[in-house]
């Protein structure tokens, strides 16, 4: 299973995950967020970060384009997430120099289908997320049901307050024929002891409770 741990605020963090395998780190650059990297790492020492098995994204929200593309350069960044409520036009201009992953929040009466339909063309991969008052992560779930009956036709994240105790539901969810389109799984405040700083102990017990 691949694993995104998103709000990273530390390169040593960084690379511990590396050392256990993760496939994604997330850096949020929405200044809004408690987990803005740039009021703890500078440009270059997020571009200095660098792992074997790990990939760096870069989160946004709302953000000017040219900002997006710039951070992309001056950081390294493998993939851009957008988690705000970017047109298929500017996801588009996006995908054009990176790898872009349009992140949904999903609420009960969503239709999930007719929700990323205009995005099928303008983006590489989806997130699913729980919906909340603000763009930022609620640490909370949507009912993964929603997603059961959608045909995504494109690689999605699984998101939305996973923690430890989701690992037998995930696998059953993994069953599923929508989970044929499942990427990863993204985790964050469910495996932190405070805002940015990550459990790495809890993440490695995350990632064995799926080889048994």
């Amino acid at each position: 299973m691949r694993i995104k741990v998103c709000g990273l605020t530390s390169v040593d963090q960084f690379n511990e995950l590396d050392a256990l395998g993760i496939d994604f780190g997330g850096f949020i650059f929405y200044h809004k967020s408690p987990r803005y990297v740039f009021k703890h790492l500078p440009r270059m020492a997020i571009k200095k970060a660098k792992g074997k098995n790990i990939n760096k994204v870069g989160v946004f929200v709302n953000e000017e384009a040219d900002e997006v593309l710039q951070t992309v350069d001056d950081c390294g960044l493998y993939l851009v997430q957008l988690h705000g409520d970017e047109t298929p036009r500017y996801c588009e201009k996006i995908s054009n120099y990176v790898s872009v992953i349009k992140a949904f929040r999903i609420r009960e009466d969503d239709d999930i289908e007719w929700k990323i339909k205009d995005y099928q063309d303008a983006t590489d991969m989806f997130l699913f997320d729980t919906a909340g008052t603000g763009y930022g992560g609620t640490g909370q779930q949507f009912n993964w049901e929603k997603l059961a009956s959608a045909d995504i036709k494109k690689p999605f994240f699984l998101s939305g307050g996973i923690g430890m105790e989701d690992v037998a539901a995930i696998q059953q969810f993994a069953k599923t024929p929508v989970a044929k389109d499942l990427f990863a799984l993204d985790v964050n405040s469910k495996f932190e002891t405070a805002p940015g700083i990550k459990n790495i102990a809890l993440i490695e017990n995350f990632i064995k409770a799926f080889s048994r």
